[in-house]
């Protein structure tokens, strides 16, 4: 990579970085359209390279708040849901892939807005880990059906479940893309050079992630996934 194809990566991923950190969501949205305008043989291998750190730091910076419960099930969604992530990325268009996704995502956020406050059971926890596990692996974005999944609860408990089960969701991605030879040195060397943007993006996110809760946490989830559902549609 040239040192301004690092220089705008890195200044795109130290303010997601930021934004995920404070609100518990939101990396992938922002960083994964430029990295697929602007070297998008990079996705999504870099992608979820460079949100290890950054879930791993508001994961243990929140851990006493984490939903082990719901954690636990996603994750086994997850599980499964990551071979036929792998299959996707393989038999899909991009096209085809981003509007299924797109779609999924736009009607789940309208109907959230009309949705009565409700908490994440083992059924609806399993199906958002296998969803998740599909589209992340397959494209690198993840969050909105996680995001829907909590919108309703306390901002710690959202920021610190997503990140872990995106943090154990990330690594089987990882581990199962390399076994089908996906992993290459130019998606590593990417991430190296754009780690230190995740690490000072996700360290200021300290100064804010404890103003930002209640119904301005859901309303930000909620624009969230409709903005991410949009922009995949069009996209």
């Amino acid at each position: 990579m040239t040192l301004g194809l690092i220089a705008i990566l890195s200044a795109v991923t130290l303010v997601s970085s930021f934004i995920q950190g404070a609100l518990g969501i939101g990396f992938a949205l922002i960083v994964a359209p430029v990295v697929g305008i602007l070297k998008p043989d990079l996705l999504p291998v870099t992608l979820l390279l460079l949100m290890l750190p950054l879930n791993f730091h508001v994961a243990w910076r929140e851990r006493s708040a984490v939903d082990w419960s719901g954690a636990k099930w996603i994750t086994l969604g997850r599980f499964a849901g990551t071979f036929a992530g792998v299959w996707l990325l393989a038999a899909l268009s991009t096209q085809q892939l981003d509007l299924a996704v797109g779609w999924f995502t736009v009607i789940a956020a309208a109907a959230a807005l009309f949705a009565p406050p409700f908490e994440p059971g083992r059924p609806s926890a399993l199906g958002v880990g296998l969803f998740t596990g599909v589209t992340e692996t397959a494209t690198g974005i993840g969050g909105p059906p996680l995001a829907l999944l909590y919108q309703h609860a306390q901002g710690p408990i959202l920021r610190a479940t997503v990140a872990v089960c995106f943090f154990v969701g990330e690594i089987m991605s990882l581990v199962i893309l390399a076994f089908a030879g996906r992993l290459g040195a130019d998606q590593l060397l990417a991430a190296l050079y754009l780690a230190p943007a995740v690490l000072l993006g996700s360290a200021l996110s300290r100064l804010t992630h404890d103003h930002i809760r209640g119904r301005g946490l859901r309303l930000g989830v909620l624009t969230f996934a409709l903005a991410s559902g949009a922009f995949l549609i069009v996209r």
